[in-house]
């Protein structure tokens, strides 16, 4: 097993989710220290990945992927704070009624 940061999760997550979780903010559920996913120390790859707290040690979250299904344990985490993206930015005007140009 080799350690890599919490970026090795990315394009798993990111199957599961339609963000990057990798931007989201975790609480260590044994520090509670907020740290950025991608910066979770993470184990791997076999027979799943184990992500732990940068600053205590405790595992945070794991995520384990079959052929047809992925389990997430986040009982690590107080709290997962999930940057999302922009939807209807001012810089693209206001927004149109659906049926309306």
């Amino acid at each position: 097993m080799n350690e890599v940061d919490g970026n090795a999760m990315a394009g798993d997550l990111r199957e599961i989710f339609a963000v990057d979780l990798t931007a989201a903010v975790a609480t260590c559920a044994g520090c509670r220290e907020p740290c950025v996913v991608a910066t979770l120390r993470v184990w791997g790859p076999a027979p799943g990945l184990v992500a732990r707290c940068p600053s205590c040690d405790d595992v945070v979250l794991r995520l384990v992927r079959g052929p047809e299904r992925a389990w997430l344990d986040l009982r690590g985490a107080i709290s997962l704070q999930v940057p999302l993206p922009l939807v209807g930015s001012l810089a693209e005007g206001p927004a149109q009624p659906v049926g309306e140009a």
